[in-house]
C-alpha cells in the first residue's frame, strides 16, 4: 500500500509520548483520546484508504469502530500493530516529525549546507562582527527563547524579508532554530535562492546554544520588517527561479473550483503558507494556516494523506514558491501554488468528527 501510488493515511492511535518511542515512517500520530478533535482535519475524505497502528491493545479496533461509523468507507487494522512490523524486518522509528528531519539531514548531506557552533557564533557577537542572526522558528517559540539579538524570521519569510534586513552583501547571514532541521531547511533556502550573501545554519540551534553553557533571551519582539519594493522584486525573482528548477507549478482560481469539485475522488489540502498574521486577516474558505517553514518542518502534522493534493496559498507567491520548492523535493508530487489571499477573516473553527 504505501509503494502502489494511491493514497493511504497511516494514523498511529496511541498517545504521541507511545508513539515517539518507536512507530511506523510515514504515520501520522492521532491518539485515540483525540481522534475525534483530528482526523476530520488531518483526513478529510471519507473514501481514503486508512490503516490504524497500535501496539495490538485495542486501541485500532477501537478507532475504526469511531471512524465507520462517522462516515469514513475504508479502514483497515495493522495485524499485530508494531511490534508485528518490526517482527516481520521492517523498521521502526522514534521521534517526531522523521520524515521532516530526516529529509533536513539529507539536504545538509547532499548540499553542504555551511554551519557554525554556538562557540564560533558567539566569538563573532562577542567581536561585533558584520553579522544577522535570523530566527526561523513561528514567532512564539521565538518569543519563548531565542539567541541573543536574534530578528524572527519565520522559515517560508525567510527570502520574501532578507533583503531589506541585510541591505550589504558582506553581512553575514546565521540562520537558527531550535535544533536542527528548519536551521538547515533556512539557510539552504537563501543559498538556493542566490543571496548573494554569506550564509551558514546555527549548529543545533538554540538547544546547542545553552549546551554549550550561553545564555539564551525570553519575551523578544523583534521582527524583520515587511519587504520593499525592491525587495519584494528581489524575492519574487529568485523564488521563481527555484521553482523553476523544481518544476513546481501554478493554478489560479479556476483550476482550484475544478480542484474542489475532485476532492470526494482526490484529497485536496488547501494550505495557506503565508505569516499566520496575513491569514486571520483575510484568506480562502476552507484554507488552513499552515506556515511554509512549520509544512516543511512538520509536514505529518497538516497533511495526513500520503498521494494527496498539496494547494499552497499565497498572494505575494514567494513564500508559497519556496515551500513547494522543498515539498517536491520531499517527494510530494501534486504541489501547486496559487496566488490569493482571499476575504474570510479570523481563525476558522477547527472541524469535530461527526459535527
Amino acid at each position: 500500500m504505501l509503494s502502489d501510488g494511491g493514497e493511504l493515511a497511516v494514523l498511529d492511535v496511541r498517545e504521541e509520548l507511545t508513539y515517539s518511542e518507536g512507530h511506523l515512517l510515514h504515520a501520522r500520530t492521532v491518539p485515540l483520546s483525540r481522534l475525534e478533535l483530528r482526523v476530520a482535519t488531518l483526513v478529510p475524505r471519507l473514501a481514503t484508504r486508512i490503516v490504524l497502528c497500535d501496539a495490538n491493545e485495542g486501541l485500532a479496533a477501537k478507532a475504526a469502530e469511531i471512524l465507520l461509523g462517522d462516515g469514513y468507507t475504508d479502514v483497515s487494522i495493522l495485524e499485530g500493530g508494531i511490534a508485528a512490523w518490526a517482527a516481520d524486518g521492517f523498521e521502526l522509528f522514534s521521534g517526531v516529525n522523521v520524515p521532516s528531519k530526516a529529509f533536513g539531514e539529507f539536504v545538509e548531506h547532499e548540499c553542504g549546507t555551511p554551519s557554525v557552533d554556538a562557540a564560533q557564533l558567539d566569538r563573532l557577537l562577542k567581536e561585533k562582527a558584520d553579522i544577522v542572526v535570523v530566527d526561523s522558528r513561528p514567532f512564539d517559540e521565538y518569543q519563548r527563547v531565542s539567541i541573543p539579538g536574534a530578528t524572527s524570521l519565520p522559515g517560508a519569510e525567510l527570502v520574501f524579508r532578507i533583503r531589506d534586513l541585510v541591505p550589504s552583501p558582506k553581512t553575514t547571514v546565521v540562520v537558527n532554530c531550535a535544533g536542527r532541521t528548519r536551521s538547515i531547511i533556512g539557510a539552504q533556502s537563501l543559498i538556493n535562492a542566490g543571496l548573494p550573501n554569506k550564509v551558514v545554519a546555527l549548529r543545533n540551534g538554540s538547544m546547542g546554544w545553552s549546551l554549550a553553557g550561553l545564555e539564551c533571551e525570553s519575551g523578544r519582539a523583534k521582527r524583520a520588517p515587511d519587504p520593499s519594493n525592491e525587495g519584494r522584486a528581489w524575492a519574487r525573482q529568485a523564488a521563481e527561479r527555484v521553482a523553476d528548477r523544481h518544476g513546481v507549478r501554478r493554478i489560479d482560481q479556476a483550476a482550484l473550483d475544478r480542484m474542489r469539485s475532485e476532492a470526494t475522488e482526490h484529497t485536496l489540502y488547501l494550505l495557506d503558507v503565508r505569516d499566520p498574521g496575513e491569514f486571520e486577516r483575510g484568506h480562502l474558505p476552507g484554507a488552513l494556516s499552515a506556515p511554509g517553514g512549520q509544512l516543511v518542518q512538520a509536514t505529518d502534522q497538516y497533511v495526513g494523506t500520503l498521494g494527496a493534493r498539496l494547494i499552497l496559498v499565497d498572494d505575494a507567491e514567494v513564500r508559497a514558491l519556496m515551500t513547494a520548492s522543498w515539498l517536491v523535493q520531499m517527494g510530494w508530487t501534486e504541489v501547486f501554488v496559487l496566488a490569493a489571499a482571499g476575504s474570510e477573516t479570523g481563525i476558522p473553527a477547527a472541524k469535530v468528527l461527526g459535527n
